[in-house]
């Protein structure tokens, strides 16, 4: 598992692990099913095993994994139907938060906005896709946490990491990372107008456009699986 390497101590050293075993998922080093040794992950990253069990725990409350005890930790498969579920949710909650973190962003905000924006964009032109992903990631939870919500902040990410594994399926079967990375430009435009009603418009447009592009891959990959049933579903709680 190559996104496993020894790390130093800082000032969370769970939270640390965390990051590096949902790298390993995301870049797939991990793999649905499976089952992996905590003595193992351990191991690899040079830690004990307390910060290791105590990084399974958050990542098994999100859902992507499930601690079988002396089976180790096994990756969750999420299914299309929690993908939907997902996208429902970040399109009913995510839009409404990014207007109200525009109408609170300070000028010191939004440059740190143009900042991250301008990162995924370099990230986007190397071709990394899972790095595009995260810095993705980043970007809108910025975003989203000016609407002091943190409830919202954590559910907002919650959502994000239970499919950012399936969303490295994306990158390059519908999109590539630079288009991935492009797909924020009528985001941006509007948080520098400070315009709260477009920039909820276009965060709605853009999950959408991923939501639909995620399902179409999965499905084109999986024979007998159609995709309309699902993408037909993904407003129903805001329609």
């Amino acid at each position: 598992m190559s996104s496993m390497q020894p790390i130093t101590p800082k000032a969370s050293l769970t939270e640390q692990v965390t990051t590096m075993i949902r790298a390993a998922i995301v870049a797939g080093e991990m793999e649905p099913g499976q089952h992996y040794s905590a003595i193992g992950i351990s191991e690899k990253l040079g830690v004990s095993r307390t910060p290791v069990r105590e990084a399974l725990q958050l990542l098994e409350k999100e859902g992507i994994v499930t601690v079988a005890k002396n089976r180790g930790v096994r990756v969750n498969q999420i299914s299309l139907e929690d993908i939907v579920e997902v996208f429902q949710l970040r399109l009913a909650i995510e839009p409404p938060a990014a207007a109200r973190g525009v109408i609170n962003a300070s000028d010191s905000d939004r440059t740190r906005l143009s900042e991250l924006h301008a990162k995924m964009l370099k990230i986007g032109r190397s071709g990394d896709g899972r790095a595009t992903l995260e810095a993705d990631k980043e970007f809108h939870l910025y975003l989203l946490g000016l609407a002091s919500n943190k409830k919202l902040d954590g559910v907002a990410g919650q959502l994000r990491n239970l499919v950012l594994a399936h969303g490295q399926t994306t990158v390059p079967y519908a999109r590539s990372s630079q288009e991935l990375a492009g797909d924020r430009e009528e985001i941006m435009a509007a948080i520098l107008a400070k315009d709260s009603a477009a920039a909820a418009t276009a965060v709605r447009e853009h999950i959408l456009r991923t939501a639909q592009m995620l399902i179409r891959s999965i499905c084109s990959r999986t024979e007998g699986l159609e995709p309309q049933p699902f993408l037909d579903r993904l407003e129903d709680l805001i329609s």
